[in-house]
């Protein structure tokens, strides 16, 4: 399964998810990668780098835009912004899309209030691998329950 944490320039947000996500994941099979919705080269604000760097995340490296062979390759897209709506993928995902809606730091907002949404990004994406991991149980259990029946309609022949 392949996840794409979205915000709109790739510069915050998303990466905080994805770092997260890789960072916590035991799962080989899940892979996180994270975008935005517009391509832009502005550099990544050094205080949001060094906050996330405290909790533990390295968000370092350049932004980066969507490319529609990512796109391709995508299970699960998770909006991570307020300001990017999920309508924008209907024409090009036919996969489930999740919207959490943070909204993005603004120029002048404190260390205190940028730790608290990288904090709040890393609640959600632990509450998201739970669910992924409760999918993943249920699926496993219908599979059992569907090849049981198949084996004792067999038996019966």
């Amino acid at each position: 399964m392949n996840i794409l944490f979205v915000c709109k320039y790739n510069r915050f947000r998303s990466r905080v998810a994805e770092a997260y996500f890789n960072q916590i994941n035991t799962k080989k099979n899940i892979k996180a990668f994270s975008r935005g919705v517009i391509r832009g080269d502005y550099p990544l604000n050094r205080t949001e780098v060094a906050i996330s760097k405290k909790c533990g995340l390295d968000i370092s490296g350049k932004p980066k835009g969507l490319e529609i062979e990512l796109l391709k390759k995508i299970d699960l897209i998770v909006i991570v912004a307020d300001n990017v709506p999920k309508e924008v993928f209907y024409t090009t995902f036919k996969g489930r899309i999740i919207h959490w809606r943070i909204r993005d730091i603004e120029h002048g907002d404190g260390k205190d209030l940028i730790e608290r949404k990288v904090k709040r990004i890393m609640a959600k994406v632990r509450k998201l691998l739970k669910i992924l991991d409760k999918e993943s149980f249920i699926r496993k259990i219908q599979f059992q329950k569907k090849k049981a029946r198949e084996d004792h309609l067999n038996r019966r022949k």
